[in-house]
């Protein structure tokens, strides 16, 4: 799914792979018109990386489900503003769901 949001075109897809190792099925349009931001999970690991060849930050939130090999379960707040991508924080939540301070 693509979208512009306050200014941000973001990507959003299940299976992406990350920079320098995109999944066959996007790297062709990512590299033919990158949004500036890029979200993708599967692999349950948490990741933040800014991909400087296409202008784009890259985020997989981990896994915040019950189920599955990660040991903590995670999720990413950010805000968009005015085309700006800023204020991330990784959210560590507890086996209630509760986030940790």
């Amino acid at each position: 799914m693509r979208f512009v949001c306050d200014g941000v075109e973001v990507w959003i897809t299940h299976i992406g792979g990350y920079p320098g190792r995109y999944n066959p099925a996007v790297k062709t349009d990512i590299f033919k018109n990158p949004p500036g931001l890029f979200i993708c999970g599967h692999s349950h690991i948490l990741k933040v990386i800014y991909d400087d060849k296409i202008n784009c930050l890259h985020i997989n939130p981990g896994a915040s489900g019950r189920s599955g090999f990660h040991a903590v379960r995670t999720a990413i707040r950010f805000v968009l503003d005015k085309g700006e991508i800023k204020n991330l924080e990784v959210i560590e939540l507890e086996d209630k769901g509760k986030a940790l301070v």
